[in-house]
């Protein structure tokens, strides 16, 4: 069978695409989509991603309200959760390790549901 080889991208409505794709590269350090098919994109990290479908039911990390949610690989989640609160984000650790690492929650300006994970 063949099989995609990763994600290629990640795409969903905002109501200000320029200024949230500024706050994802000035936050998370996610380039901004360039304006030509010659630009830089941001390029991840090989890695494990998951793939997790939810029920309707479903509230709560990692999905936020419109249903849908991102986690992103982190390398030191303390640096990172420390970088975002002193740049006034908010932004909820939470208080167990986890087998597979540690998590945090935010949010991004539109209320998108960002979720950051230090692998173990």
């Amino acid at each position: 069978m063949e099989r995609v080889t990763g994600i290629g991208g990640v795409f969903f409505r905002s109501s200000d695409p320029e200024s949230l794709g500024r706050w994802y590269a000035e936050h998370l350090g996610i380039d901004e989509v360039p304006h030509s098919y010659g630009g830089e994109v941001w390029t991840q990290d090989a890695g494990p991603t998951v793939f997790a479908p939810f029920g309707a039911d479903h509230e709560g990390p990692p999905l936020g309200p419109s249903g849908w949610g991102v986690n992103f690989r982190v390398a030191d989640l303390d640096a990172m959760v420390e970088q975002l609160r002193t740049a006034g984000v908010d932004v909820e650790v939470d208080a167990e390790t986890y087998p597979n690492g540690r998590f945090a929650q935010l949010s991004d300006p539109e209320g998108n549901a960002i979720q950051l994970w230090q692998p173990a």
